[in-house]
């Protein structure tokens, strides 16, 4: 029983994970204020840290 709650935990996380990086990915997409070397700094952030470089994202 201990295994199944520690898998959906981590599942839940790792689907948190996808949707926050998704979204970051798409705002940066459509952002025409960037370049091509920025809009892809950005993604791969989103990709390792998303929740962390979402607020840096939109700070700046």
């Amino acid at each position: 029983m201990t295994e199944l709650i520690i898998y959906a935990v981590i599942f839940l996380a790792l689907i948190g994970h996808t949707l926050m990086a998704s979204k970051m990915y798409s705002a940066v997409h459509k952002d025409t204020s960037l370049n091509l070397h920025e809009k892809n700094d950005w993604k791969l952030k989103a990709l390792i840290f998303p929740l962390f470089f979402w607020g840096k994202y939109k700070n700046r």
